[in-house]
């Protein structure tokens, strides 16, 4: 059975696994404090051309969103993001349940447009009873985005604008950022993310590590970018701290080394183009025009039920009452093989 069904079915990059085993039988001490997080964090300063950032490790992406999300939001406000937004949509109310409500706008291909968070906030200001309101506490999105769009600098920087506009820091969610950064058409690198965002995150569970993600407080040295206060006792709070800290260190360590973090993402997106190429050529619909790893194709049931005998697809939602969007998720452990065997059940 092949699978397309995620980005995170295989273990890890052999990279990481050799890290792990080289690292086994050595002692560190606990909950990040040690000299494998330390070099990691160094390396991705380094990578960002942030010499001042502050990097913490975490262990997993909807975690990492409730724990930045509460830390960066003040406690009367909630978190705008658009409807098809992770928090909103796939994390189980985990945001609500930290104390903030998730304050939707309408969303284009996955993507949220500058003018109209703008508008959403004016009209909230505008209101004579908006102290009886949640407040707009900060701005979340995704690169890429849950439909694998993908922003350019000037959209993520008019976004960034109008977030601090309204006194807001702005949170990008990089759980797939390295197919995002490597796509084709990407205009922005990891070192302009890092010039925009107040805060961001580097997500290696989707992207060859065995499990992690890294945050990044990028301290412009502005009223936005900077760690919240006692950011480790908050990540205690939420269950969120791992004792083995120098586990996380250690795989970033070795995805930040050789740009091996974006030539492996890059794999995920060569894939996805050929697949992308002979659904075009087999006369599939393509429900998004999306250029990462995640391509969506509305499929009606017999379709899907014949494919489903040989290869696990995701579900997305339903298009209609006869067909669904179905996802195809390629991965940087993908292999020529693997695309040549799902192209030929096309």
């Amino acid at each position: 059975m092949l699978s397309f069904e995620n980005d995170y079915s295989r273990a890890a990059h052999p990279a990481v696994l050799d890290e792990l085993a080289n690292i086994s039988t050595n002692l560190y001490p606990g909950y990040g404090s040690d000299d494998l997080c330390e070099q990691a964090k160094a390396r991705i300063r380094k990578v960002c051309a942030a010499p001042k950032a502050d990097v913490w490790f975490l262990v997993g992406g909807t975690q990492t969103n409730q724990v930045v999300i509460d830390a960066i939001t003040p406690a009367w406000a909630g978190v705008v993001a658009v409807e098809s937004g992770h928090p909103n949509v796939h994390e189980a109310g985990a945001i609500e349940y930290s104390g903030h409500k998730v304050l939707t706008i309408p969303h284009h291909n996955g993507k949220m447009d500058a003018g109209e968070l703008d508008e959403f906030c004016a009209t909230f200001y505008a209101d004579g009873n908006f102290e009886h309101m949640v407040f707009p506490g900060c701005v979340y999105v995704s690169q890429s985005t849950e439909y694998g769009t993908i922003y350019s600098k000037a959209e993520l920087q008019a976004i960034a604008d109008v977030a601090h506009k309204y006194d807001m820091p702005l949170f990008v969610d990089g759980a797939r950022l390295g197919y995002g950064l490597t796509a084709t058409g990407c205009d922005m690198t990891i070192e302009d993310l890092a010039a925009i965002a107040d805060v961001f995150y580097i997500g290696g569970t989707k992207v060859g590590a065995l499990f992690g993600e890294a945050v990044v407080f990028t301290h412009h040295g502005d009223a936005w970018s900077g760690t919240p206060k006692h950011f480790l006792t908050q990540i205690k709070q939420h269950g969120a701290l791992l004792a083995k800290g120098f586990l996380l260190g250690a795989q970033f360590d070795a995805l930040m080394r050789d740009d091996l973090y974006f030539t492996i993402a890059r794999n995920a997106n060569v894939a996805a183009d050929r697949i992308r190429e002979a659904l075009a050529a087999k006369g599939y619909t393509l429900t998004f025009e999306a250029p990462t790893n995640q391509i969506f194709v509305t499929m009606d049931q017999p379709t899907i039920d014949r494919l489903s005998q040989h290869v696990r697809l995701g579900f997305t939602e339903k298009a209609d009452d006869t067909h669904t969007v179905m996802r195809i998720c390629t991965s940087w452990a993908t292999t020529d093989d693997e695309v040549n065997q799902l192209i030929e059940l096309l």
